[in-house]
């Protein structure tokens, strides 16, 4: 896996279902994302060492609640500030 490894998603758009703030140190560190519009979360995206920055991206493209790929970084979607 590389840093600049990039992940298709089920669509363009990007509808951020889900921000949260595990570690509490009062910065999102989890995102789980709607990329087509049907509502249900397709890509999960997480910073697991508290740099601001995602470490691991997911995405579930079938939506079987399975990961069809995982990378490092942000895998070409790099969430909103």
């Amino acid at each position: 896996m590389s840093d600049s490894e990039k992940v298709e998603t089920r669509g363009s758009e990007r509808t951020d279902l889900i921000v949260g703030d595990t570690n509490r140190d009062g910065k999102a560190d989890l995102w789980v994302s709607d990329t087509d519009g049907d509502g249900k979360a397709d890509l999960f995206q997480f910073d697991t060492d508290g740099d601001g920055k995602v470490d691991v991206t997911m995405v579930d493209r079938d939506q079987d609640g399975n990961p069809d790929q995982v990378v490092d970084g942000d895998g070409g979607h790099n969430p909103a500030a």
